[in-house]
């Protein structure tokens, strides 16, 4: 078998994989509204195709692609962050493969280059196509549009083979995530150390080599693809046989037995449960402290930068960063007890004194952004009512709303491994509906009532919905508990399916 067939045939088996899937007949709704929001992207994306063009069409001060090619770092920051919703790495796709009479780099290449040729590549031409053809077609020739658009192809494989290696040496330690902020300031250098004119015409002068057929320029992003595919195929193959390989050490330390949580019963107990497996198990301790992070970074964003001064933005960031904690860690509920579903199953009243202890756990957490956000008060950003208002709101419905991800939530989610455990890629579409709708109705309700009501008043009635639901918690929680329970028996065939 020559690498085209083994490509075709492993191509195959992903396809037939994903039909296999414990997922792929469930969230069809869920997938549904995926796709309008995937149209809407879309439509979003040639929105913005045609302001830059009219803005390239009407200025002297850059040609069409210095425009676009300015942007280039910003382009490609995006596009790095996106990768992360969707985008998996070879190294967590290749472990059937390990043990058959192939190449040993084979499969890894073949997933490689898969993923440079998969479709999920070509979506930001929603930009650029429209813009070419509005902008260089015209003036320039067929020639020269095809060769602006097929550069910044060329540029977005080369971002997904750098996104693979910065994934894969996060998914190893937390703390290689200075690496992309590194990298990424360091393309925008250029603008805070001489002017954004320089660093437009600076990437422009790349863009200009590539539409024009430059052979120099083209040498050097092609070079520097294959450098990105050569050092990805080791880097992957490298993480896959180290985690094949690892002994795990016990280490004996003494642990906070968290005594005081006694006096709460069973749920003090579930409590103790969700802080101990914070602290022991790498995967979730490494989720706990990146929303720990992201809300220091977001909370200094507020306090000491103007950029998010407007009405719309300051709101947004300070819904996101009261939510990050129940995005990143409560969306996920049941997925990591999916290890030992069958325990928790054993009394009937396990799992709602194990969904109250999670509650009460993350609206604890709340306490943390409060605290962190009480300069942005000092400087007359924000009001006391406006993150009270806020933190109410969080605890209240948009924890609600996160919570019934437990009834959909059917995969299990390892909690040391992570390259090569069977359930180390998450599936759940419904968990990103809420996800998403958790991260937008807040702000636009919050636009609207202050476009009806006065600031005050729109804080304080957001105030009193978070409040309605944090005082009837028992009976939604009750309500979910129940809901779970009537499924629990396909939830339980998918955790044993997916660990």
């Amino acid at each position: 078998m020559n690498r085209f067939q083994l490509l075709r045939e492993l191509r195959r088996h992903i396809r037939l994989s994903e039909k296999r899937s414990m997922a792929y007949n469930q969230n069809k709704t869920a997938k549904v509204i995926m796709y309008i929001l995937g149209g809407f992207s879309v439509v979003y994306l040639i929105f913005l195709a045609v302001l830059f063009a009219l803005i390239a069409n009407e200025t002297s001060t850059y040609t069409p692609y210095e425009l676009l090619y300015g942007l280039l770092p910003f382009f490609s920051a995006v596009d790095f962050g996106f990768r992360f919703m969707a985008q998996q790495t070879p190294s967590q796709l290749v472990k059937p493969y390990i043990l058959l009479p192939i190449p040993k780099h084979a499969c890894i290449e073949t997933f490689i280059f898969s993923s440079m040729i998969t479709p999920n590549n070509l979506l930001w031409l929603a930009i650029f196509l429209p813009y070419s053809i509005m902008t260089i077609l015209f003036s320039e020739g067929l020639l020269a549009m095809l060769g602006f658009l097929l550069g910044w192809i060329v540029l977005i494989i080369i971002n997904s083979q750098w996104y693979m290696m910065v994934r894969t040496l996060i998914n190893d330690h937390f703390w290689w995530w200075i690496l992309p902020a590194a990298v990424y300031a360091l393309l925008l250098a250029p603008w805070y150390l001489k002017d954004f004119d320089f660093m437009m015409n600076l990437y422009g002068s790349l863009g200009e080599g590539l539409t024009f057929w430059h052979i120099l320029a083209w040498l050097g992003v092609i070079a520097l693809l294959v450098a990105f595919f050569f050092a990805n195929r080791s880097m992957q193959f490298a993480h896959v046989y180290k985690e094949l390989a690892n002994v795990e050490q016990t280490k004996l330390h003494n642990v906070s037995q968290f005594k005081y949580l006694d006096r709460f019963g069973e749920v003090g107990e579930y409590v103790k449960l969700e802080i101990k497996s914070i602290m022991r198990n790498k995967n979730m301790r490494k989720g706990f402290i990146s929303s720990v992070i992201i809300v220091t970074i977001f909370s200094l964003l507020l306090s000491f930068t103007d950029i998010y001064d407007d009405n719309f933005n300051s709101n947004f960031l300070a819904f996101y960063n009261f939510g990050i904690f129940g995005l990143m860690g409560l969306s996920k509920v049941m997925s990591a007890e999916g290890n030992y579903i069958d325990g928790l199953m054993v009394h009937k009243e396990n799992i709602i004194s194990l969904l109250k202890a999670k509650y009460f756990f993350y609206v604890a957490m709340l306490l943390l952004p409060l605290l962190l956000m009480i300069p942005t008060v000092v400087q007359g950003k924000c009001s006391v009512l406006m993150l009270l208002s806020i933190f109410v709101f969080t605890a209240g419905i948009e924890y609600f709303l996160i919570l019934q991800c437990a009834v959909y939530n059917k995969q299990t989610i390892p909690l040391n491994s992570k390259f090569i455990a069977k359930g180390s890629v998450e599936t759940n579409y419904w968990q990103l509906v809420i996800s998403m709708a958790v991260l937008f109705i807040p702000v636009i309700l919050i636009i609207i009532m202050l476009s009806i009501l006065s600031r005050n008043t729109a804080y304080l009635v957001l105030m009193g919905i978070g409040l309605l639901f944090i005082l009837t918690n028992s009976l939604w929680i009750r309500n979910i508990y129940n809901r779970l329970m009537r499924r629990r028996y396909e939830n339980m065939e998918s955790f044993r399916a997916t660990r």
